[in-house]
C-alpha cells in the first residue's frame, strides 16, 4: 500500500526542487484533517472532478455558440485537454503534476453561458465587473455546496493558480505558470482546428511565419510548444516559452482574433443579439425576482447583495439552461 506520507516523500525525492510539494503547502483557508491516501493537491482534484460546476462544463461555450456537428469543443474538452498538455511539461520538468492537474481542472468553472460573448455582456451589466478567473476562485470557495459544506476549502496553491491562469498577474508555483500557457497553447490550437472544420477559415490562412515555427498541424504545434517550453524551463525558477516560440505562438493568437474571434460566421449577428437578451433579461428577472432564486444562493443573502447572487446565478448557467429558462419565462418560438 502507498499512502498519502509515501507519497509526499516521493516527491521531496523526486521532484525538482522548483517543484511545489504537497507536504509543504501552504494549506487551506480552514484546517482540515489529513487523508491517509492522497496527497492535499490530490484531494483538491478529485474535489474539483467531482462538483456540479465541473460537470456543467459540458454544456458551456467555447467558441461556437450554435455549432451544427459533434466534434466542436466545449468548455469542458478544452479544460481536459489544458490538463494534459500542462501534466506533460510538469512530468517533463519534474513539477507536481498532481497540482498541475488541479489548477487545470478547475481554472475556468467560472466561465459564464455563451462563451465569451456571455462574459463581456455579463461584465457590462453587473455593476463591479465580471472575470471568468475571478469567478472560478468564487466558485470553489463559496458557490459549490456538498451536502452541508459551502466551498471546496482548496490550498492556496491551487486556488492561486485558478485565479492567475489569466490576467497581468503569474501564479507563484510553476505549475500554476504552466497551466496558464497551457491553457494558451490549448485553446489557440483547438479554436484553429475547429475553425478549420467550419470552414471559417482554411489551413493555408494562418500566418506561414509562425505555421513555419511551430508546424502546419494540430499536433505539430502543441508537440513543438510543450517541448519547448520543458527545454527552455529546464532548471530554471520559471516555466515559460522561448522567446522565438512565444511570438508566434501570440502571432497565430492576434489571428485568430481578427479572422475567427469576431467574425459574424462564427458568431452570427443575430446570435450575439439573442445571447444579450437572454443574459439581459434574465438578469433584470432575478433583480425583480429575488425569489426565484435558488435556495443556495438565497441562504447567502446576509454576506452578499442580490446583485452579486444574480451575477453568481447567471454565470453558473449552462448555455441550454440560460436559453431554456429565458424561453420559459419570455419567449414563444424557438431561437433559429
Amino acid at each position: 500500500m502507498i499512502n498519502r506520507i509515501d507519497t509526499e516523500n516521493r516527491e521531496r525525492m523526486y521532484l525538482s526542487r522548483y517543484a511545489a510539494k504537497a507536504a509543504e503547502s501552504k494549506g487551506r483557508l480552514k484546517d482540515e484533517k489529513k487523508c491517509d491516501v492522497r496527497t492535499d493537491f490530490q484531494r483538491d482534484r478529485d474535489r474539483i472532478i467531482h462538483s456540479k460546476a465541473f460537470r456543467r462544463l459540458m454544456h458551456k461555450t467555447q467558441v461556437f455558440l450554435s455549432p451544427e456537428g459533434d466534434h466542436f469543443r466545449t468548455r469542458l474538452t478544452h479544460t481536459i485537454e489544458v490538463s494534459q498538455i500542462a501534466r506533460t511539461i510538469a512530468r517533463g520538468l519534474a513539477l507536481n503534476e498532481d497540482l498541475t492537474e488541479a489548477i487545470a481542472m478547475g481554472h475556468d468553472l467560472g466561465h459564464t453561458p455563451f462563451g465569451h460573448s456571455g462574459e463581456a455582456i455579463l461584465n457590462r451589466i453587473y455593476s463591479k465587473g465580471f472575470r471568468h478567473n475571478v469567478q472560478s476562485l468564487r466558485v470553489v470557495d463559496c458557490l459549490e455546496i456538498s451536502g452541508s459544506k459551502r466551498g471546496m476549502n482548496l490550498t492556496m496553491e491551487v486556488r492561486d493558480g485558478i485565479l492567475n491562469h489569466t490576467g497581468p498577474d503569474m501564479p507563484f508555483t510553476l505549475e500554476g505558470q504552466i497551466v496558464k500557457t497551457s491553457d494558451r497553447i490549448a485553446y489557440i490550437n483547438h479554436d484553429i482546428d475547429d475553425a478549420i472544420r467550419s470552414g471559417v477559415i482554411t489551413a493555408e490562412d494562418l500566418p506561414a511565419e509562425s505555421i513555419e515555427i511551430l508546424g502546419s498541424t494540430h499536433k505539430q504545434r502543441i508537440d513543438t510548444l510543450v517541448k519547448d517550453m520543458i527545454s527552455f524551463s529546464d532548471g530554471k525558477p520559471f516555466a515559460a516559452l522561448s522567446d522565438e516560440k512565444l511570438e508566434a505562438m501570440n502571432n497565430l493568437r492576434s489571428f485568430m482574433f481578427a479572422n475567427v474571434y469576431h467574425n459574424r460566421e462564427v458568431k452570427q449577428a443575430e446570435d450575439i443579439i439573442m445571447v444579450e437578451k437572454i443574459i439581459c433579461s434574465l438578469f433584470d428577472y432575478y433583480m425583480t425576482n429575488p425569489r426565484e432564486l435558488p435556495a443556495e444562493l438565497l441562504g447567502m443573502e446576509e454576506e452578499c447583495d442580490l446583485e452579486e447572487l444574480v451575477k453568481d446565478h447567471i454565470a453558473g448557467m449552462t448555455d441550454r439552461y440560460a436559453y431554456n429558462k429565458y424561453r420559459e419565462l419570455f419567449m414563444k418560438t424557438d431561437w433559429k
